[in-house]
């Protein structure tokens, strides 16, 4: 069991770690959504932490950045965010920690194998469905269309959960009781 302290510090650095990755150079595709790499803060996020720490990280996260701090790719932060075509993605950062965290605190066998399955899960399958219907209530596009658009991040994404994999393998190997979500 961790101090209150200790979870507060814990939630508050992977805060920072997505607003790092954040950093990372964009690529934004032709109909205006980005590639990032803040999606893997996600993913490690929920793996590491488990559901509640993981959840609250990204939640302080997704605060900061309706305050209006640029902590989004590409310097963006503000309430104006929350209109854009990428707003289904910011507001599903907490659920989708959440549920990567949950899906991790779980599975049991290999670290790797379960942390890439969590985040498959959580990092990619509830994001992209907050993504879809974000993409879809705010443009004019159709949900099909929506959904068609968002095929074309399968690749990253799945480099992101081999990534998270790899990871909280090297992690566990080092120290066993930094996976909270093993805890």
């Amino acid at each position: 069991m961790h101090s209150p302290e200790k979870s507060i510090a814990l939630i508050a650095l992977f805060a920072a770690l997505t607003a790092a990755l954040g950093l990372i150079p964009q690529f934004t595709m032709p109909w205006g959504v980005p590639i990032t790499a803040q999606s893997l803060g996600v993913m490690l996020a929920g793996a590491v932490l488990g559901a509640k720490r993981g959840g609250l990280s990204m939640l302080l996260f997704v605060g900061l950045v309706a305050l209006g701090l640029p902590l989004l790719a590409g310097g963006r932060g503000g309430l104006g965010v929350f209109a854009s075509p990428t707003a289904g993605f910011v507001v599903g950062f907490p659920i989708a920690a959440f549920v990567t965290g949950l899906v991790m605190e779980r599975l049991r066998g290999s670290i790797a194998l379960s942390a890439g399955v969590a985040a498959a899960i959580g990092g990619v399958l509830v994001l992209y469905v907050f993504g879809m219907v974000g993409f879809y209530l705010l443009t004019d596009r159709t949900l099909f269309a929506a959904i068609g658009i968002l095929w074309v991040y399968i690749p990253g994404d799945l480099v992101k959960v081999v990534v998270t994999g790899l990871i909280l393998r090297g992690l566990y190997q080092a120290r066993p009781g930094a996976i909270l979500s093993r805890g």
